[in-house]
């Protein structure tokens, strides 16, 4: 990593960031996390990112060190400090330094951290080809809506969709997919969008709320309910979305083609839709 992050109060180079081998966020992984897209410079859909990394906080118990509007600030700093034109900015917080013991520790001066990176939102060419998904088990504890930093189990089963040369996991609980790896499931069937509802078993993703509405507006019918791997197999359409995917196509699962391996007719549909308005947001 290089150029400049925020630490604890200060702007500095990303060499120099330290913090304590006792941090919470070190020894348990006792934080929370979030990520805002940037287009043009410009935090993208930056008050629903902000809304569920306040909700997480609330309910671990953590709250921020500096004002909403300070820290927004700050956000913004980062992009311009690293004069970021595409991708994304990370914030964290942690409950900070203590000796170790398991229960929450009251008093401790949060551990705030903020740092950018490039990645490209809207000329994606996975968007024209498609991804390869496989099935992984999903072995997360059971407060998924909450977004720690404890992310062992994603990485687990993302290595496992890797090593078996797939883009992304979709992970499976009690036969039913909960969500992939790093983003958000979704499949078209019969002009029917479906996506598990929300529940403690997944990230409430940004993205999702966006995309249904947008699914209505292109005529397509919104079913929440679960769904299983056969019915991705079976599935007209299949795609991931997450904060700096707006959404991707999947062509194939677990080796079985998705429409012939091909794009289908509504992804692109839906993925221009919410590109044509990030980059309204984001002044292009």
């Amino acid at each position: 990593m290089n150029g400049m992050v925020y630490l604890n109060g200060e702007f500095i180079d990303a060499a120099a960031a330290k913090v304590s081998a006792f941090d919470r966020g070190f020894i348990f992984g006792d934080g929370i996390y979030e990520v805002v897209p940037v287009l043009n410079g410009r935090l993208v859909d930056r008050e629903d990112f902000w809304e569920r990394f306040e909700r997480s906080l609330a309910a671990i118990e953590l709250s921020l060190p500096v004002s909403k509007s300070d820290f927004q600030g700050v956000l913004e700093e980062v992009v311009w400090r690293n004069n970021l034109k595409e991708g994304g900015v990370y914030m964290q917080i942690t409950r900070g330094v203590a000796d170790r013991d398991f229960k929450f520790i009251k008093g401790l001066k949060p551990t705030c951290f903020v740092f950018c990176y490039e990645k490209d939102i809207v000329a994606n060419p996975d968007a024209a080809t498609g991804i390869k998904v496989v099935s992984v088990e999903d072995i997360r504890w059971k407060r998924r809506d909450i977004k720690s930093i404890s992310l062992l189990a994603q990485c687990y089963a993302k290595e496992q969709a890797v090593k078996a040369g797939a883009y992304e996991g979709f992970m499976v609980e009690n036969g039913f997919v909960t969500e992939a790896t790093s983003s958000s499931a979704f499949i078209i069937k019969d002009n029917v969008l479906i996506t598990k509802p929300l529940s403690n078993e997944i990230l409430p993703g940004i993205r999702r709320k966006v995309i249904l509405g947008f699914a209505e507006k292109a005529g397509l019918e919104i079913r929440q309910r679960p769904f299983t791997m056969q019915d991705v197999y079976d599935a007209d359409e299949v795609f991931i979305s997450a904060a700096t995917l707006p959404l991707l196509p999947v062509v194939k699962a677990d080796g079985k083609p998705i429409n012939g391996g091909k794009v289908g007719k509504y992804v692109p549909i839906l993925r221009q839709m919410y590109i044509d308005k990030i980059k309204k947001e984001a002044g292009l």
